[in-house]
């Protein structure tokens, strides 16, 4: 995907307050060519105040995905989920939990929760990088996501 292609950049917005996470995050996407805009929010109680926002119309950057994580100061991530999913102006934007948890209460919760998707962060540079490029050619490629605003507006 580029620019010459008249296709719009990929809205990603990714919950993270791990800078290392943040910059292989950044890497892998640039590394896979994926056209993207990312807006980073380290802080939990940030994050939900920006889709707080987002759900009254303060303002109308919906991402087309969010990866989330579920270690969060402030608020955790599921919290953050629950408020998404619960909110009828954000239900259909997809959200990948993508935290170092293994936990399969946390995995249970989060689908409780309807996150579209829950990943393990490996440890591994390159295993990194090859798990953020196969969330992007999931989401961007295979799967069909709704028009913006989808039934929620």
């Amino acid at each position: 995907m580029t620019a010459s292609d008249g296709i719009t950049p990929i809205h990603i917005v990714l919950v993270e307050d791990n800078e290392a996470d943040i910059e292989l995050t950044r890497i892998a996407f640039e590394r896979g060519r994926i056209m993207n805009r990312m807006t980073v929010l380290s802080h939990g109680r940030e994050a939900l105040e920006w889709f707080q926002a987002l759900s009254r119309g303060e303002h109308s950057d919906r991402p087309d995905l969010v990866l989330l994580d579920l270690n969060l100061p402030g608020v955790n991530g599921d919290e953050i989920l629950r408020e998404m999913k619960g909110d009828a102006a954000l239900v259909m934007i997809p959200v990948v939990v993508l935290t170092t948890s293994e936990d399969d209460a946390d995995v249970a919760a989060a689908y409780r929760e309807h996150a579209n998707a829950f990943m393990t962060k490996p440890v591994d540079y390159d295993r990194f990088l090859k798990l953020v490029r196969g969330i992007t050619d999931y989401w961007f490629t295979l799967v069909r996501l709704p028009a913006e605003g989808g039934a929620g507006k």
